[in-house]
């Protein structure tokens, strides 16, 4: 029997509701109990609900199944934020169900080739500090708008703070990180800069128009 084959075979076991030991479905695989863990691994990794731990047995919870949605830009960072902020609280279930859902996304999101990825990394937990940036998004988004420049506070990842003017560009989701890639006018390069790291964002009475090399389009990472 090929491995996707026992696989769908625990899940038709599994679907009864009952608790199973890990024994009782190694024994009906034909397959030892390590094998049969390794294979419990791959289920719930995959997002399958299944319950249960090694040495208690395990079962499959009632999951709802939703269809296939496309989403626009602002829905999904609406669903992002909504679940970064979830994180954040104290519950442990409601944490527990924000970082799955999180997982899930991003599992299904393109993936995108990121320069320097470990610069997006949390030295914690994935949404370590997840929401300080949040204050500044509603700022950032209206001057990309409106082509304004900002004035920004910003905390390099050696822990020293700068005030930046820069031209905001776009603003990207990265994996449970918020980043906005501008043009900066004191480096005269464009620049990412993460929005967990920004303390703070000014709107200035200056406006921007597009020039060689200043734009998006022009960013190479």
């Amino acid at each position: 029997m090929s491995k996707s084959d026992r696989l769908f075979d625990i899940l038709q076991v599994l679907r009864d509701g009952n608790l199973h030991t890990a024994q009782d479905l190694a024994d009906q695989m034909n397959v030892s109990v390590r094998t049969l863990y390794r294979d419990m691994d791959v289920l719930t990794s995959s997002g399958i609900p299944i319950r249960g731990t090694r040495g208690t047995g395990y079962r499959l919870a009632q999951a709802i199944t939703l269809p296939p949605l496309t989403l626009t830009p602002s829905e999904l960072e609406a669903l992002n934020l909504g679940i970064a902020i979830t994180a954040e609280l104290a519950d442990p279930e409601l944490k527990a169900a924000a970082n799955s859902l999180a997982e899930k996304l991003d599992a299904v999101q393109p993936e995108t080739a990121v320069a320097e990825a470990d610069a997006w990394k949390f030295a914690a937990s994935p949404f370590a500090d997840a929401a300080r940036g949040f204050a500044q998004m509603p700022t950032l988004r209206a001057a990309i708008k409106a082509r304004q420049k900002l004035r920004i506070t910003y905390t390099s990842k050696d822990g020293a703070v700068a005030s930046r003017t820069i031209r905001p560009l776009h603003m990207e989701y990265w994996s449970r990180i918020w980043t906005l890639t501008a043009w900066c006018e004191l480096r005269q390069a464009h620049r990412v800069f993460r929005l967990d790291l920004m303390s703070s964002a000014e709107a200035l009475p200056e406006l921007f128009l597009d020039e060689a090399g200043k734009m998006l389009a022009d960013f190479r990472p």
